[in-house]
């Protein structure tokens, strides 16, 4: 088995419950890590041997595009999407991080990260 993560995904985005939100957007930061089995991509060489990260870019900037209220939302249909697309995934965590969030304070990001496995069939 092996880890791929794919981290510091930027992207600017109008998720959120607030109208102002919805309208003028916030920056956000995703990171993604995988596991999967990887001893045949180190022989091979071979792109279709493995989980390829731009794919994995692609689902996370679609989901991002789709707005929600939520962050948990999000991050579900990244995983969700991730384990559907690639079914050598054997687990996903995401994480998605919101860039100066408005709650009135300073504070840097706040993030909802998940993690699931594949189930047995």
């Amino acid at each position: 088995m092996g880890i791929i993560r794919v981290r510091d995904i930027k992207i600017h985005t109008n998720h959120g419950c607030l109208d102002e939100e919805a309208k003028i957007g916030s920056d956000y930061i995703v990171h993604v890590e995988v596991e999967t089995d990887l001893s045949v991509s180190c022989i091979s060489d071979d792109l279709k041997d493995t989980v390829d990260y731009v794919a994995i870019y692609g689902i996370v900037y679609r989901e991002m595009k789709q707005r929600s209220k939520l962050l948990e939302t999000v991050v579900q249909r990244i995983i969700d999407e991730i384990l559907n697309k690639h079914e050598a995934v054997q687990s996903v965590q995401v994480e998605v991080a919101k860039i100066n969030p408005p709650i009135g304070g300073d504070v840097g990001s706040v993030s909802v990260e998940r993690k699931a496995k594949r189930k047995s069939n």
